[in-house]
């Protein structure tokens, strides 16, 4: 058995890849930089990691890692993304088009491929990793919440697809609140609030991923936030992300 990750250089990327290495499976892990991929690989002893550096930013990249790959794949974790924080108008036009690339296009182009050589075969498990921000609007990180509510969203109509047809493959998305990951310094935040702990919500999402859970929201906190904004308006949880957002303050990288 064997699972591609992709952004598995640190964080929940690093967390998947040591929990699916412990449950046995042989790796493929994806990201930017080589040397946090091959220190990863030499910790992981009793599996086969292969290592490939890719840069999704760069939709190219994506058909590139399917293509030459060539290996049948049964777990694919779509974990790769970050954030832009800032006025809409005043963040990059081409750091968006980075974040597009890598949050929406290389999700959706590697989830294609591989769901159809998945469904070809009758098995394989796909998690892609969304956000709580895929539920609503983020002024301030309106480019990032835009891209997870895509992913949100593609992978529930996936999901209801799939059951539809009675298939054995699975495909989830994650949604977790803040995590103690390096994505607060790339999208250049400090959040307001405790991150959970990121090895524990990459354990608790594949589990669920394997059981089938569409929608994946670790932690008793954020499932409540979920359930309250069924009794808002979306002018109101608009508002509030604001609010949220703006207790953020910039950090240097």
């Amino acid at each position: 058995m064997k699972a591609l990750i992709t952004g598995a250089s640190s964080g929940l990327g690093r967390e998947f890849a040591v929990y699916l290495a412990e449950l046995g499976y042989d790796l493929v892990i994806a990201a930017r930089r080589t040397d946090e991929l091959n220190k990863l690989r030499d910790e992981l002893k009793n599996v086969d990691v292969r290592v490939i550096t890719i840069d999704l930013s760069r939709e190219q990249d994506a058909y590139d890692l399917y293509y030459h790959l060539d290996e049948k794949i049964d777990v694919l974790i779509n974990n790769a993304g970050f954030g832009a924080y800032g006025k809409f108008w005043d963040v990059p036009l081409e750091r968006e088009m980075e974040l597009i690339h890598t949050n929406i296009c290389a999700v959706h182009i590697l989830t294609k491929l591989y769901l159809n050589d998945m469904l070809e075969r009758g098995s394989g498990v796909i998690l892609n990793v969304g956000s709580m921000a895929g539920f609503n609007a983020g002024p301030t990180f309106s480019s990032y919440y835009a891209s997870k509510n895509y992913v949100v969203r593609l992978t529930q109509a996936i999901n209801e697809e799939l059951r539809r047809e009675k298939s054995k493959v699975k495909v989830s998305v994650l949604c977790p609140g803040p995590v103690n990951t390096s994505f607060n310094d790339v999208a250049n935040v400090r959040f307001s609030v405790k991150g959970l702990d990121a090895r524990r919500v990459a354990r608790y999402a594949v589990k669920k991923a394997f059981k089938g859970k569409m929608i994946i929201i670790p932690g008793f906190g954020m499932k409540l936030v979920k359930f309250f904004e069924h009794f808002l308006s979306e002018k109101a949880l608009t508002r509030a992300s604001y609010n949220v957002q703006s207790r953020k303050s910039g950090g240097e990288k």
